[in-house]
């Protein structure tokens, strides 16, 4: 981890999800059906450890699905919600894959776009976050440096966190 600190960390999906729900109002992570199997709990510890690097990276592929996902939010909260995604992600550095080469990949039929733009951008040179298990798997045979949220829970259960 401590050499990603500078270099980046890019966080998947459905944790950016629970990061960007909870920053907009904690008390919606158990009411959305997007992240109800989240807590507050995780909320914190999920806002550490993203604040502990001092770059974030992301794709046009997870900010596209993420602003999908949310449409279902409230009217009332959806306007104050992605006005926050503005602010949130005007400090994150976003990179992008063309079609063609994530489709090119072989992981393609398997994982789907967002996910082989992800392998792609972050092949030795970002830190992923995910809790998809089979994505950290993947990424784990091919030598990539991911970590499963699934275990910094774990780890924080462990030592009373």
């Amino acid at each position: 981890m401590k050499r990603y600190r500078s270099k980046g960390l890019l966080v998947d999906t459905n944790l950016l999800l629970l990061l960007t729900i909870g920053r907009c109002d904690p008390n919606l992570i158990q009411n959305f059906v997007r992240t109800q199997k989240y807590n507050v709990e995780d909320f914190g510890l999920l806002s550490r450890f993203v604040a502990s690097f001092r770059k974030h990276v992301t794709t046009p592929h997870v900010l596209t699905e993420i602003s999908n996902l949310t449409t279902r939010l409230p009217d009332h909260i959806r306007p104050g919600y992605f006005t926050s995604l503005v602010s949130h992600f005007s400090a994150y550095f976003e990179e992008s894959v063309p079609f063609s080469t994530a489709s090119g990949m072989g992981i393609f039929v398997k994982f789907g776009l967002t996910d082989s733009a992800i392998t792609h951008i972050t092949r030795n040179k970002y830190l992923v976050l995910t809790d998809d298990f089979p994505l950290a798997n993947y990424l784990q045979s091919q030598k990539q440096d991911v970590i499963n949220f699934n275990h910094l829970r774990q780890m924080a259960w462990s030592f009373g966190s």
